[in-house]
C-alpha cells in the first residue's frame, strides 16, 4: 500500500512527495525520495500531511508524534480501540487527523447505504472478503459498517442457531448482534457484502475493490481537505459531505 500511496501523491499536481518512512525498505528510492526508518525525516522534510497505512501498534507511536510536531495525519490503519480514539482526539489539538476504515468512495457509500437501510429490516449479516495476506479479522470496514447499522436500529432479530456442526460457522457476533463472516482468499483485494432481510424480501449491498488504486482518490481528497476539519475526524463521510 505504501508504494501505491507514494505513486498517487507524486502523480498529483497539487501535492508533493517530500519524505517516506518504512523501516523494512530503508535506503530505497521512491520518486526521488530516499526511504528512511526514522520519523524524524518527516519533520526534517517539513511535511504538512502524513499518510499512515501501517498497523495499530506502529500507529499508536506515530500519530502522537505527528500531533506533537503539528502535522496533519491521514490514517488508513485499522485496529484501534476506544481508548486509542480518545487519546488521538485529545492529542490532535494543534493539527488534524482523519481516520477512515476504507478510503474507497464506493465503500464509503456502501456503509452509508447499509446504515440507511438497517431500520427497515429485521435481520442483517456482513460478509467481508480480502486477500490472503490480511492478518486481522474482521476487517475495519466490516466493524465500522456493523457499528453504524447497529446505531441506526435498536435491535435486530436474535440468531436462531442452536447447534453448529463446525464452531464459528455462524461467524462472529458484532455490534447489534450482526454476524460478520471473514473470507481470506488469493486473488481478492477488498470486498464486502451487507445482506439485510425482512419477511419475503432481502437486500444485498456489495462493494468491490479490485486494485489498491481504488483507495487513492479518497486518500488524496483527505490530504487536500484535512485542513478544513479541525481535530479528529472518523470516516471519510464528512469530507465528502454524505
Amino acid at each position: 500500500m505504501g508504494g501505491t500511496v507514494c505513486d498517487a501523491v507524486a502523480a498529483d499536481p497539487e501535492l508533493e512527495l517530500v519524505a517516506a518512512v518504512d523501516p523494512h525498505a530503508s535506503g530505497g528510492p521512491v520518486h526521488g525520495v530516499t526511504i528512511t526508518a526514522e520519523l524524524r525525516a518527516l519533520a526534517d522534510a517539513h511535511c504538512e500531511v502524513v499518510i499512515d497505512f501501517t498497523v495499530a501498534a506502529a500507529a499508536r507511536v506515530t500519530l502522537p508524534w505527528l500531533a506533537m510536531h503539528g502535522m496533519h495525519a491521514v490514517v488508513g490503519t485499522t485496529g484501534f480501540d476506544d481508548d486509542d480514539i480518545a487519546a488521538f482526539r485529545s492529542e490532535f489539538s494543534g493539527s488534524n487527523c482523519v481516520i477512515a476504515a476504507n478510503f474507497a468512495i464506493s465503500a464509503v457509500l456502501m456503509m452509508r447505504f447499509a446504515e440507511m437501510a438497517a431500520p427497515f429490516f429485521d435481520t442483517a449479516e456482513i460478509i467481508e472478503l480480502h486477500h490472503d495476506t490480511k492478518i486481522d479479522a474482521p476487517s475495519g470496514t466490516a466493524v465500522a459498517t456493523a457499528r453504524r447499522m447497529a446505531a441506526a436500529k435498536s435491535a435486530f432479530a436474535p440468531d436462531p442457531t442452536q447447534h453448529q456442526v463446525y464452531p464459528g460457522a455462524r461467524g462472529g457476533e458484532g455490534p447489534g448482534g450482526i454476524r460478520i463472516h471473514s473470507v481470506r482468499m488469493r486473488g481478492m483485494v477488498a470486498h464486502q457484502e451487507v445482506m439485510l432481510g425482512a419477511t419475503g424480501q432481502t437486500l444485498t449491498i456489495r462493494q468491490d475493490s479490485y486494485d489498491r488504486a481504488s483507495f487513492m482518490p479518497g486518500v488524496l481528497l483527505a490530504c487536500k481537505r484535512i485542513g478544513d476539519h479541525p481535530g479528529l475526524t472518523i470516516g471519510l463521510d464528512p469530507l465528502l459531505g454524505v
